[in-house]
C-alpha cells in the first residue's frame, strides 16, 4: 500500500509540474493557445483516470484485497534494438520514462547535429524549441501512460540551425525494462519551413552564399558607418540598427566605469510590436546575474545557442518568468565588446522561434562588430587612489 501510495504521489507531483509549464507556456505563446489546449485535455482526461485509479485502489484497501502482481518481463532488448536502428532509414530516437535520450540511430543523430555517443543521455526537450517544450512533455507523460500514440509540430536543431519537424511518438514496452519507454520518430512538416529570417545555408548552393554574404556585408558597412560618423559610439542607433537588420532583440551591456563597478544595460532594441513592460524588463535585469551576458563579460568568450535549451540564462522579470520565453525567442548568441585593453561590454543578440538559428558565420560578422563598437568607446576612467 505504502509503494502504491508513493508512486501515486509521485504521478500527481508529475502532473503538477507539467499543468504548471502549460499555464506558464499559454501565458507566453497565447497565438499557440490550440496546441496547448490539447496538451492540457490530455493531462484533464489522465487526471481523472488518476482519480477513478486512485478511488478503485482505496476501495480495495478498505475491503482487504490487494492489487495485481507487477508484471515483469526478460526477452532481448537487443535484437529490437538493432532490427530497429539498422533498418529504419528515418530518424528515430528512444526516450526513458524521463524524457531522456536512451538510444538515437544515425539518422536521428544528423537531424540532431550531434553524434550518438554525445546525444545519449541528453533531454530530448533540449533540442526542442522553447515555446512547443512544455506541450511535448505533456504528451510524453500521454504516450508512457498509455494513451495512445501522438503526433506533433516542433522546431529542432539541426546541424547548428534549427528546422521545423513532425514529431510522432509511441508507447513501446520491453521486458527487459521495468517502465515503458517511447518511441520518437522525425519526419518533415506538411506545411514546410516558414522562417521569416534567412534560410538554412547549404555550402554547395553558391546563390545562397552570395545573397546571405551580401546581407552580412552590408550589416557591416552600415555600422562601420554609423560608428565612424560619431565622436562616440551610438549605443541606441547601434542596437536600432541590428535590431531592424539582423535580429529581433539587441542587448548592449557595457563596462565603462571604473573597476571594480559592474556592467550597465547601456541599450535595448526590439520588435515594434513588443509591450512597453517587457522592454522594461529587459532594460532592468542585471547583466552579471544571468549567464547571457554574464559569462560573456566575466570570461570575454562568444557564447553561440542555435536552439536555446535554457529559458532563464538571460534573467527573469520582476513576477520570475524567463526572460526569453516571454520574448518568444528561438536562438541567441552574444559576443564581447573588446577593446585596445580586453573587454568593455557585451554585445547579445535574439531571433524569435518563428525566424532562422544563429549560425557560426553569423557569429563571426557579429564578433567582428562587436571590436568595432568595443574599439570605438572612450577609455574607462582610471580607478580614484
Amino acid at each position: 500500500m505504502s509503494e502504491n501510495l508513493a508512486g501515486l504521489q509521485r504521478e500527481i507531483n508529475a502532473l503538477g509540474e507539467r499543468v504548471g509549464a502549460l499555464r506558464s507556456a499559454h501565458t507566453m505563446y497565447p497565438d499557440d493557445a490550440r496546441g496547448t489546449a490539447e496538451a492540457a485535455l490530455a493531462e484533464l482526461e489522465y487526471a481523472e483516470r488518476l482519480l477513478g485509479d486512485a478511488g478503485s485502489e482505496l476501495a480495495d484497501a478498505l475491503s482487504g484485497r490487494s492489487g495485481q502482481p507487477r508484471r515483469e518481463g526478460g526477452s532481448d532488448e537487443r535484437a529490437l534494438l538493432r532490427a530497429v536502428f539498422s533498418e529504419l532509414t528515418v530518424p528515430v530516437v528512444l526516450l526513458d520514462q524521463d524524457g531522456h535520450i536512451r538510444r538515437i540511430n544515425n539518422a536521428g543523430a544528423d537531424q540532431l547535429g550531434g553524434a550518438p555517443g554525445y546525444l545519449t543521455g541528453k533531454p530530448f526537450t533540449h533540442f526542442v524549441d522553447l515555446r512547443n517544450r512544455a506541450a511535448l512533455r505533456s504528451w510524453l507523460a500521454s504516450v508512457l501512460r498509455g494513451d495512445g500514440p501522438a503526433a506533433l509540430d516542433s522546431r529542432m536543431a539541426q546541424r547548428g540551425w534549427a528546422e521545423d519537424v513532425h514529431l510522432t511518438l509511441t508507447r513501446l514496452e520491453l521486458p527487459t525494462e521495468p517502465h515503458p519507454l517511447v518511441l520518437v520518430a522525425l519526419s518533415p512538416t506538411a506545411h514546410g519551413n516558414e522562417d521569416e529570417g534567412p534560410a538554412p545555408l547549404e555550402p554547395e548552393v553558391e546563390d545562397q552564399v552570395v545573397v546571405l554574404a551580401a546581407r552580412r556585408l552590408d550589416v557591416l558597412t552600415r555600422m562601420t558607418r554609423l560608428l565612424l560618423r560619431r565622436s562616440g559610439p551610438a549605443l541606441g542607433e547601434a542596437a536600432e540598427l541590428l535590431a531592424d537588420s539582423y535580429a529581433d532583440w539587441v542587448v548592449l551591456d557595457v563596462l565603462d566605469r571604473p573597476e571594480p563597478a559592474p556592467a550597465r544595460r547601456a541599450a535595448v532594441a526590439g520588435p515594434a510590436d513588443a509591450p512597453d513592460e517587457l522592454c522594461a524588463s529587459v532594460e532592468r535585469a542585471v547583466p552579471e546575474d544571468s549567464d547571457v551576458p554574464g559569462r560573456v563579460l566575466a570570461e570575454g568568450e562568444s557564447l553561440l545557442h542555435p536552439l536555446i535549451e535554457d529559458g532563464a540564462v538571460l534573467g527573469h522579470d520582476d513576477a520570475g518568468a524567463p526572460l526569453l520565453g516571454l520574448i518568444g525567442a528561438g536562438s541567441l548568441l552574444s559576443v564581447p565588446l573588446r577593446g585596445s585593453r580586453g573587454v568593455r561590454g557585451a554585445l547579445t543578440l535574439i531571433r524569435r522561434s518563428n525566424r532562422g538559428s544563429f549560425r557560426l558565420a553569423d557569429l563571426g560578422l557579429i564578433e567582428e562588430i562587436g571590436e568595432h563598437i568595443g574599439l570605438a568607446m572612450p577609455p574607462r576612467p582610471p580607478v580614484d587612489p
